[in-house]
């Protein structure tokens, strides 16, 4: 009984240290506008980054317990609620760099979807998240479970704070002027999360995820039907994106879709990069 207490205490204890094992807060201190367009602004990003499809409709929060065993249970908090309870730094450092407000890397929150997010965006839709109503619901506690502690203290798995620290930078300033800049910003912010921290493909852990270079086979019209659907060819079902996509990118503009197939089109006889975790 000892050794077993002794084992569970140290995977509890090496666990604990990876999940605090994370980088300092980025500063932040871009300001949170309350104009209108700001707002308005914000909620197209909330939209288009998927914040409604993991945290309600309402942003009240939903309970992953049925859908996801690892972690235990993995509960999306209230947006709003949360968007009030905490400064912007701590907002910030939740949505781009997985740094929960305890400290602790965040382990169901894809941060590594938004760490390429600019600041001027973050203040936009932390300013929406804390305009919108806070609609109650009945949320359990988040619980990590001694099979998550394990794949931790064991190196198998790692927060998204870790996963975050490894996005590649931007190759494309939007400010630069460059043509694929808006492009990559978008795709950056909004594709990684699925298709590998490079976009060029995921495969891990049995999950799979096309390389997006793909775009380039297809004609723009076609992309768009894809982006704004979910739908393929012949109305094929894409899996996860086929649920994904109705309730993210079918409000995209015009001018974002324009921009998002002028730079995944180009990605076609890039090199893809090897030996990253992710693929």
């Amino acid at each position: 009984m000892l050794l077993a207490l002794a084992g569970f205490g140290a995977v509890y204890a090496v666990s604990e240290i990876h999940l605090r094992d994370v980088a300092e807060r980025w500063p932040f201190d871009h300001p949170i506008s309350r104009e209108t367009a700001s707002i308005e602004h914000g909620r197209y990003l909330a939209r288009t980054r998927g914040c409604f499809g993991c945290h309600g409709q309402q942003l009240e929060g939903k309970d992953f317990s049925e859908q996801w065993d690892w972690p235990a249970r993995a509960v999306a908090p209230n947006l709003a609620a949360y968007a009030r309870e905490h400064d912007a730094v701590t907002i910030a450092a939740a949505i781009r760099q997985g740094i929960g407000a305890n400290g602790k890397g965040l382990v169901s929150m894809p941060s590594y979807n938004f760490t390429r997010l600019s600041d001027a965006d973050t203040a936009a839709l932390i300013a929406f998240l804390r305009s919108a109503p806070v609609v109650g619901s009945e949320l359990p506690g988040p619980e990590l479970g001694w099979v998550a502690r394990l794949d931790l203290a064991l190196g198998r798995e790692t927060s998204y704070a870790h996963w975050a620290e490894k996005v590649p930078e931007r190759r494309f300033d939007s400010m630069s002027g460059h043509p694929r800049g808006p492009g990559e910003y978008l795709a950056m912010t909004m594709c990684n999360e699925c298709h590998g921290l490079d976009l060029r493909g995921y495969n891990f852990n049995g999950s799979l995820a096309p390389d997006l270079a793909i775009v380039g086979a297809i004609e723009r019209v076609e992309f768009e039907r894809i982006i704004r659907t979910g739908r393929g060819f012949g109305e094929r079902h894409l899996g996860l994106m086929s649920l994904v996509a109705p309730d993210r990118y079918s409000v995209l503009t015009d001018q974002d879709v324009h921009a998002l197939y002028l730079h995944l089109s180009t990605l076609l006889g890039e090199p893809v990069p090897e030996n990253v975790f992710w693929r």
